[in-house]
């Protein structure tokens, strides 16, 4: 494999079992482990100066959590008698409906328009 030296990958930059880009970092990191940069006590300064974490208040967990339980129930109740609705909705206007082959046929034509569109307009070129 060849070596791109303005990259600075090595020459086993694509070979499996060793990311390049992690042992260059993990080289340079070695390299200046030691290093100590004075800053006569800035980042202590910067450290105070900063306000204090915001904590939230302890009652809040449980009452968020007793909320989300209320709201679960209430779904809960509700979802049957609301699914059984939809459901006769549905049914009663699909019921009133004639269903003829050319309606059917023409169904299916709309379907295949709409799908072709959006899969052309996915698939354009970006310009």
């Amino acid at each position: 494999m060849n070596s791109d030296k303005t990259l600075g990958m090595p020459d086993d930059a694509g070979s499996a079992g060793g990311d390049w880009l992690d042992r260059l970092l993990a080289d340079d990191a070695r390299a200046y482990r030691d290093t100590y940069v004075a800053d006569e006590g800035f980042t202590a300064r910067v450290m105070q100066a900063l306000p204090a974490p915001l904590t939230l208040p302890a009652w809040r967990k449980p009452v968020v959590l007793a909320l989300w339980g209320v709201a679960a129930a209430g779904i809960a109740l509700a979802m049957p008698s609301a699914a059984l609705e939809v459901g006769r909705e549905a049914y009663r206007l699909l019921a009133a409906q004639p269903v003829s082959l050319s309606g059917i046929a023409g169904a299916v034509v709309a379907m295949i328009a709409l799908t072709s569109g959006a899969a052309a307009y996915s698939l354009r070129a970006n310009d």
